[in-house]
């Protein structure tokens, strides 16, 4: 599905060239579960962007689904943004004094036409917020708040998920939550990426890619795999 092949990114401001990630070379498969770790300031976000089409890389190839990202315009990164990747993030994202249902929505007003909505309960039912649909984005809580991301990064049938630190804003049993629901997707054949710098988060993903100075330091197979257990995410 990806390929990375001698990958660098650099930031200039005016005469100053900062080197953020240096030759990374990577190939990520269908139906992987992969963690890239690595401490703050280690490229590990930054790379996250570029795969995700929000950002772009400075030198070497970024090939996804046999296509040269670099050879694409503007509005066909939007449309790979859109449908081809769903996004998870630390701080949540969504819309303040909005519905649950509305948030999810979201991803297919961008996309124009009509909008499913038998698409949106089916990525609330699938996160088992159902009970919660009605409810405004203020007045969930943190885990709730960030299983409703995931509903949202899956409304569009995503080819990947990518999730950034989605359990660095929640304490230890929504965190093992938000894992299984990760976890149980990637089951159920969606390719997820995570990055974090959380060795117990990263432990949940069946292979991990460390990162240190911009540069790939190893990329294991995880045969230490934390397999979150089943909680009940319904009270």
């Amino acid at each position: 599905m990806i390929e990375l092949i001698n990958l660098e990114k650099d930031y200039t401001n005016e005469e100053l060239v900062t080197p953020v990630l240096r030759n990374i070379n990577l190939k990520i498969a269908k139906g992987e579960f992969l963690a890239i770790m690595g401490p703050s300031g280690s490229g590990k976000s930054t790379l996250m962007h570029i795969l995700g089409f929000l950002d772009i890389l400075s030198s070497g190839k970024y090939i996804f689904q046999d296509k040269d990202v670099s050879s694409l315009d503007d509005d066909t990164l939007a449309i790979y943004r859109n449908q081809k990747v769903g996004f998870v993030f630390q701080s949540f994202n969504l819309l303040p004094k909005t519905s649950v249902w509305e948030n999810v929505r979201l991803p297919l007003l961008y996309s124009g036409g009509l909008v499913d909505e038998k698409k949106v309960d089916q990525a609330i039912a699938s996160v088992e917020l159902t009970h919660r649909s009605k409810y405004l984005s203020n007045q969930l809580s943190g885990g709730e708040k960030q299983r409703v991301a995931i509903a949202r990064a899956l409304v569009n049938n995503p080819d990947i998920i990518f999730a950034d630190e989605p359990t660095g804003n929640l304490d230890s049993r929504s965190g093992t939550q938000i894992m299984a629901i990760l976890q149980k997707l990637n089951a159920e054949g969606h390719t997820v990426i995570l990055v974090t710098h959380e060795t117990n988060t990263a432990k949940h993903a069946k292979r991990i890619v460390r990162i240190k100075d911009g540069e790939i330091v190893s990329d294991e197979k995880n045969d230490e795999q934390i397999i979150a257990a089943k909680t009940e995410l319904v009270k």
